[in-house]
């Protein structure tokens, strides 16, 4: 069978993708599958790895991968192989983009497709598909970016044009501190910051309007953070649940990909009816956004209610060494 694993990318998580992709590539069976690996830069040209996959090392975060040769024809490619496995995390990548691509040329992938990839990976749209579930979530307001300025969108989408000062105040008013102000469009925690006061308020909406003009402020939950992988289509099975304990004051960039300490624990510590809870969950909101494949499942458990909160969807999620979803596969 031919496959091309492709890594990269355009997001900010170019380099997590390129250590994806590359402990993709090392455990795939050579017998089985005639690979090509397909490299796109973080200015978009996609390359073909030029040496024998054997010699292809895993590589670490800011690694950057050498022998490349430049693709000329990506459609001819792509229409040569059998399916695709698209291992892009973050914008271009995960958001549905490359996922038209592959069905505008019509060789099939894995994971996800368009619609479930570009809902999940806008977070500000993920929560409004989940709250017609009924599933739990964190509080939140939603602003945009404008010219020097912010757009304050309320719960029945009207829009009011305000300072930095005005909408941090407005938010204030909702939400309680700690906040945690995020990208809408971002993965891997990047851009992602904690607020305890309204200095780090606004400093922190300025910082992620950096990434994406779409900005989503979450009132912060206390409890503990844990995770559910899902695979299938319209039958879907959870794995068992484990929880993140994360190195750093909550689940960062570096707390992710740079800090040994950080860790998840498999199976979590909690009971087998929380647990049977969260994967239910987890399936209800993966079928929510029309899931395909594979995806990660984020939730919280609230402490003092012990109420199962969601986080996040993640339709393709990190597949380097230590991340949740290899570990759980191989248990």
């Amino acid at each position: 069978m031919k496959l091309a694993v492709i890594f990269g990318g355009m997001s900010t998580e170019h380099d997590v993708s390129i250590v994806s992709g590359t402990s993709v590539i090392e455990k795939l069976d050579k017998e089985k599958y005639e690979i090509t690996p397909i490299y796109i830069d973080s200015d978009g040209t996609w390359y073909e790895y030029a040496k024998d996959i054997r010699k292809i090392k895993v590589l670490g975060i800011e690694e950057k991968l050498t022998d490349l040769k430049r693709i000329d024809n990506v459609i001819e490619v792509l229409k040569k192989q059998d399916v695709i496995f698209p291992v892009l995390h973050g914008l271009y990548g995960e958001d549905g983009t490359i996922q038209g691509l592959f069905e505008l040329v019509k060789v099939p992938y894995v994971g996800c497709k368009v619609l479930a990839s570009s809902i999940a990976m806008d977070k500000v749209y993920t929560k409004l598909i989940i709250e017609k579930t009924g599933i739990r979530q964190a509080k939140s307001e939603y602003i945009r970016r404008f010219k020097e300025n912010y757009i304050y969108i309320d719960k029945n989408f009207n829009e009011k044009i305000c300072t930095l000062d005005e909408v941090s105040k407005i938010i204030e008013k909702n939400l309680r501190y700690p906040m945690f102000i995020k990208p809408s469009n971002s993965g891997s925690s990047v851009g992602v910051n904690k607020a305890n006061n309204n200095e780090e308020l606004k400093e922190a909406i300025e910082y992620a309007s950096k990434y994406d003009k779409k900005i989503l402020v979450e009132e912060g939950i206390v409890g503990r953070e844990v995770e559910c992988a899902v695979l299938g289509n319209e039958e879907v099975m959870a794995s068992c649940v484990g929880e993140v304990k994360a190195a750093d004051e909550f689940y960062s960039f570096d707390a992710k990909y740079k800090n040994q300490e950080s860790k998840t624990e498999i199976p979590a510590k909690i009971t087998k009816e929380k647990q049977d809870e969260i994967r239910a969950l987890a399936i209800k909101a993966f079928k929510a956004i029309d899931g395909k494949g594979l995806s990660r499942v984020d939730f919280f458990i609230e402490k003092g209610t012990e109420d199962v909160i969601l986080n996040e969807i993640n339709t393709l999620p990190g597949f380097t060494r230590n991340k949740y979803v290899p570990k759980i596969i191989r248990k």
